[in-house]
């Protein structure tokens, strides 16, 4: 049976290993200050490639002014039929239905 010492086997080398990265600690600190920076690097490029993107997004809420935002609610209610049945408006109507089709630019 292995007979242990100090909460460590005596076969086990050195019982110290899991602390021996703090024999360089400079060199340890530096390396993850450098990872902290790389990260933050990161983050503020996607930041700035997201900003970049929302500018060129059409967006009415920021980019329309005040009084715009009122009027696209408005214009968002409405509808094309205003109750009246196609019928209703065919019959009124004063159109030639066998007229041809307007094209702009064509000269009939």
């Amino acid at each position: 049976e292995d007979q242990v010492v100090n909460g460590h086997d005596e076969k086990e080398n050195n019982p110290f290993a899991e602390y021996m990265w703090m024999e360089n600690e400079e060199d340890f600190n530096r390396q993850v200050e450098e990872e902290l920076q790389e990260q933050e690097f990161l983050d503020r490029c996607f930041q700035e490639m997201l900003e970049e993107e929302d500018q060129d997004w059409f967006i009415p809420s920021r980019d329309l002014p005040q009084g715009m935002g009122q009027l696209q609610q408005q214009l968002n209610g409405l509808s094309v039929g205003d109750g009246h049945s196609s019928e209703d408006i065919l019959s009124k109507s004063n159109l030639n239905p066998d007229a041809k089709e307007f094209v702009p630019g064509v000269k009939y």
